[in-house]
């Protein structure tokens, strides 16, 4: 008996480019950067300045825009849940909502018992804990009420959990930048091995605090010497001045559920999963690892029995790291070879800065987006290229590509890589 296949039927996205899948394709289609002056707390004593973060977002709005397409029961639940939810988890309700809403999920009749929650990434409230604990020096009577239960990862699974009344498998887990794609993985596991139908993988904001900018500044991680009063030229992948990654507030979520299921009620599929892999390079450091990446994508290919000349896009990691680069590139031509230099690659992190934890699932749909309307977003600020970087990286320019499979690789602090591929879904 085969293996069932795997689809997505939902998807949400929420960055400084748009909380709309339209607006938000349209915006990278244009080469928009959305890396401003950080804004959601001050940046006066600390090194870095710049990033694409969600200060000005009116969550109240956008709450309200999606409020007619819910049951009354859905919006009483909302309400309650994100009335006094720290600033992120409100985020993550929101992309839930959104991605359910996609899914047609009201309209389905599922068992809540087969249906799994994922929630990509860890210590996802750390601004929230960062303000709690100066008013704990001040005056430890006054940090917030709830404040044990919201420093808890399990509270954003905990909130999706309740919010969409999904009761099969619930959990969190971290893999630093490549969150998304093995939350993707896990999802796709519950499917295959655990009975479930379907799986909601949501990406919350990771909600940095001060404290986490000056650490990534200090280990040279992040862009902070040069390009602080012109913030929109910060993230440049493939460019010989790029000094590193852009930090950015972003969230996505995915419903994932068995192509069968889809079928027998209807639902739009926006693609098919063919696999997920992981691996790990045995270095704690943050030190990319060509061999450690181009096995991966090797492992994915052999394991799903595609080709390498069926690979017709890659949406890089591609952070704007001097290594990270380069390392990357080096991989994608050890694991396909010639066919590297035929297909096409970009860098969503040039335009909408490293969203961090949600990273692989908010360009995941930035990637499916681009699949399935024929059209790739150029990789923007590569204003002189990296001479080693001699694949085509859509440098600069849109262009219309014809992608049936492609490759999404994610690679974390750690020496954690996990890689997912994905094919176009033919009705």
């Amino acid at each position: 008996m085969s293996a069932p296949r795997i689809v997505i039927t939902g998807m949400s996205v929420l960055t400084r480019l748009g909380d709309e899948l339209d607006t938000f394709y349209e915006n990278l289609l244009a080469g928009k950067s959305s890396v401003v002056k950080w804004r959601t707390f001050k940046t006066d004593g600390i090194y870095a300045k710049v990033g694409a973060d969600l200060f000005d977002y009116d969550v109240d709005k956008a709450f309200s825009k999606i409020q007619p397409a819910l049951g009354e029961e859905t919006v009483r639940k909302a309400q309650r849940l994100m009335k006094n939810a720290p600033w992120g988890e409100k985020l993550t309700i929101l992309t839930a909502l959104k991605a359910s809403l996609d899914a047609k999920m009201a309209q389905w009749a599922y068992d809540p018992y087969d249906c799994a929650t994922i929630v990509a990434g860890h210590n996802l409230n750390l601004n929230y804990e960062f303000t709690n604990h100066d008013q704990f020096n001040a005056e430890p009577d006054f940090i917030e009420g709830l404040f044990a239960l919201r420093g808890l990862d399990t509270d954003h699974a905990g909130i999706v959990s309740e919010l969409l009344t999904l009761k099969g498998s619930a959990y969190t887990v971290g893999g630093a930048c490549a969150s998304g794609n093995i939350a993707l993985k896990l999802a796709v596991d519950e499917i295959l091995h655990h009975d479930m139908k379907a799986a909601v993988v949501v990406a919350p904001v990771l909600d940095f605090s001060p404290l986490e900018f000056q650490g990534l500044a200090m280990m040279e991680a992040i862009s902070y010497r040069s390009f602080n009063e012109a913030p929109e030229k910060a993230s440049r992948p493939y460019d010989l001045k790029r000094e590193g990654f852009v930090p950015a507030h972003g969230a996505a979520a995915l419903v994932v559920e068995r192509l069968e299921t889809a079928k027998e009620r209807g639902a739009k599929i926006h693609a098919e999963v063919l696999g997920v892999e992981a691996s790990a390079d045995a270095n704690h450091l943050p030190q990319p690892s060509q061999e450690g990446q181009a096995r991966l994508m090797q492992r994915l290919l052999k394991r799903t029995g595609v080709r390498v000349e069926e690979i017709d896009y890659i949406n890089a990691h591609a952070t704007s790291t001097p290594l990270g680069d380069l390392t990357e590139i080096r991989a994608i031509k050890q694991a396909l070879g010639k066919r590297a230099y035929e297909i096409k690659i970009n860098a969503p992190k040039s335009m909408l800065g490293h969203t961090c934890w949600s990273a692989a699932t908010v360009e995941t749909v930035a990637a499916i987006l681009q699949m399935n309307r024929g059209k790739l977003h150029p990789s923007i600020n590569i204003d002189e290229l990296e001479p080693e970087v001699d694949l085509d990286v859509c440098r600069g320019k849109a262009v219309d590509c014809n992608v049936n499979i492609f490759l999404k690789n994610s690679f974390g602090f750690g020496g954690l890589n996990c890689i997912a591929l994905f094919k176009k879904h033919e009705s």
